[in-house]
Parts: C-alpha cells; sequence; structure tokens
C-alpha cells in the first residue's frame, strides 16, 4: 500500500512554477529578443535539470542566452572554449601538489559550475568530450581517484556549428544522449534585429539584468515537479513514440530508454510552465522534436533516398495514435 500513495503537486507550487518561469522568461527576453520558443524550452530543461545542445551558426546569441541564464539564476557560469589541444584535466580540474601544505590539493577546472557554456564542443577531442560524461549524468567529477559532487543546479550548454565541419570530431551517441534538448536559435527576422540593434546602442542589457530566483528554489521546484500527476495513457504514449523509432526500418539506431525518461519529464515540466498540474498528450507531441532527433541515426538506405530525421519523427507522429480522454 506504501508505494500506491503519493503525494499529488500542490497548486500553490503549480502556480509558482507557471509564475516563476513567467519572470524568468521575460527577464531573459530583457537580453533575448524574439525566440520565446527556445526561451520557454530553456525553462523546461532548467525544471528538469536537463542538458542542451544549441546547434547553429556564430553570432545567433548562443552566449548571450547562457548568459543571460546564469544571472537570472544567480548562479555560478564559466565559459569553457574547447579547442583540439584541451585536455581533460583543463576542464575537470588537477590534484598539485602543496609545497607550503606539504599535502596534494585539488584545483577545481571550469566545469565545477552551475551553469557551464561548452562553447563548439565537438572542437575537442573525443577524450575531452569524454571527459563531460560523467558530470553530464551523475552530476560529479573523479579526478584520480577523488569524486566531487557539482553544484546544483548544474546545466550544460553546449555549443556546436553545423556548417564548419573541418577539424571537428562528431559528438558521440552516448554525449549526444546526455542531453535533453537540441535546439535552434536561427537568424532573427527584420523587426526582431532592428529591435537587437536599438537594446544594443548604447548598452548592454545583460550588465544590469538582476536574479529573479536563487538557486536553491529553482532546486525545490525541480524536485517537486516530480509529483505532477501523469495519466497512464500519456506515459505509455511517450513510450509507444520512441518505441516506434527503434522499430521504424528507416532509423539504423533509435531513441533510448533515456530519451523514454527525457521525454517524460520534460512534458512533466511543460505542463508545469503552462500552468497545468496533469500533462497532456500534446505536451508530449510537442516536444518530441526537440528531445528524439539527436538521439536518432538513419539507416543507409534512408539517407540515399534523401531521407531526413526530421521528417520521419513526423511521420512516426502522424502515425502513433494519440489517446483520448473517454
Amino acid at each position: 500500500m506504501a508505494t500506491a500513495e503519493r503525494t499529488r503537486l500542490s497548486q500553490d507550487d503549480v502556480d509558482l512554477i507557471r509564475t516563476t518561469a513567467a519572470r524568468l522568461q521575460a527577464n531573459i527576453q530583457r537580453v533575448i529578443v524574439g525566440n520565446d520558443e527556445v526561451v520557454r524550452l530553456v525553462l523546461v530543461a532548467l525544471l528538469t535539470e536537463g542538458h542542451i545542445l544549441l546547434e547553429d551558426v556564430p553570432g545567433t546569441g548562443k552566449t548571450t542566452l547562457a548568459r543571460s541564464i546564469a544571472k537570472s539564476l544567480d548562479c555560478t557560469f564559466r565559459r569553457i572554449q574547447f579547442t583540439p589541444d584541451l585536455m581533460p584535466s583543463d576542464i575537470t580540474g588537477i590534484n598539485y601538489y602543496n609545497q607550503k601544505l606539504g599535502e596534494f590539493v585539488f584545483r577545481e577546472g571550469p566545469l565545477i559550475a552551475q551553469v557551464v557554456l561548452a562553447d563548439e564542443i565537438n572542437r575537442a577531442t573525443p577524450r575531452t568530450q569524454a571527459a563531460l560524461l560523467e558530470a553530464m549524468e551523475e552530476r560529479q567529477l573523479t579526478v584520480e581517484g577523488v569524486t566531487v559532487r557539482l553544484p546544483r543546479p548544474f546545466l550544460v550548454l553546449a555549443t556546436q556549428n553545423p556548417v564548419e565541419l573541418e577539424g571537428t570530431f562528431p559528438l558521440p551517441e552516448a554525449q549526444l544522449d546526455r542531453f535533453l534538448l537540441r535546439l535552434k536559435l536561427g537568424y532573427p527576422d527584420e523587426e526582431s534585429e532592428d529591435q537587437i540593434l536599438e537594446r544594443f546602442e548604447s548598452a548592454n542589457p545583460l550588465e544590469d539584468l538582476e536574479p529573479v530566483i536563487e538557486a536553491d528554489e529553482l532546486v525545490r521546484l525541480a524536485h517537486a515537479l516530480r509529483n505532477l500527476h501523469v495519466d497512464p495513457s500519456v506515459r505509455r504514449y511517450a513510450v509507444q513514440l520512441v518505441r516506434a523509432t527503434r522499430e521504424d526500418p528507416a532509423f539504423e539506431l533509435g531513441a533510448s530508454p533515456r530519451a523514454s525518461l527525457a521525454l517524460f519529464r520534460a512534458a512533466r515540466a511543460l505542463a508545469a510552465v503552462s500552468g497545468r498540474d496533469f500533462v497532456l498528450p500534446d505536451d508530449v507531441k510537442m516536444l518530441a522534436p526537440y528531445v528524439l532527433p539527436h538521439r536518432l541515426i538513419l539507416s543507409t538506405q534512408a539517407r540515399l533516398r534523401g531521407r531526413g530525421v526530421d521528417e520521419l519523427l513526423a511521420e512516426i507522429l502522424a502515425r502513433v495514435p494519440v489517446p483520448i480522454e473517454r
């Protein structure tokens, strides 16, 4: 009987999550012009303590977005410029012998922060990329046998340029699977670009940005979110979507159970951000194009036919039946 009892997310917490998300979005958009949907999805990632892969050309505001998030949360922020000569110890830290103290001391690397911008992550060697795996999944680092817990919240915002491939190392599937969402900012429209010039004409609004929530409160809300109700039929719908990618011959590699968890958790966060204490099938359907594509590998036949991951996923979303309330 004990396992059947479960505390429902209170309406007060739902309202707090919704109002907090609205305040965070308004604060971030004092700096970021447009991209309402991207900012909303970033808030979903924050509430699930998930990581984000920003895939776009240079100059579209990826670094500015990361810094705006860090300042809005009053979080520690570090930017790591990934290059081919970057070593794992350059980001995790090292144990060095302190002659004054007569003992080994751990010197923290830039990865020990609450918001980490991994800029051009695909320019680092696979060995350095792998140094992020433990941190992203287990929120800890192990350096020469010493385990260091990472602060919470811990969010990795990684960027990569999808156009320039010379001197890059594609991210391995194991690492891609650890990103909750893959987002694209894209170029602004004419009106938004004019607003950017006007906003940054005389000052940088990022410098005056004030935090709207403390990191501890965000962690508490993320923990409370685990009690948001999900109907079994909606949960099964998320599972069916993920399983459909494994059964489709167009994919050589379908989405993993980690993808099912990611889709499930992100849907709960989206529901709360929308002010609901329950998840709709539409929440799952809306998030699938951001949660699943980077976890899928096309078959040779699909590539030869010129099929794309996004196109094939849209077909799966169209054919998997959506649960209907009886």
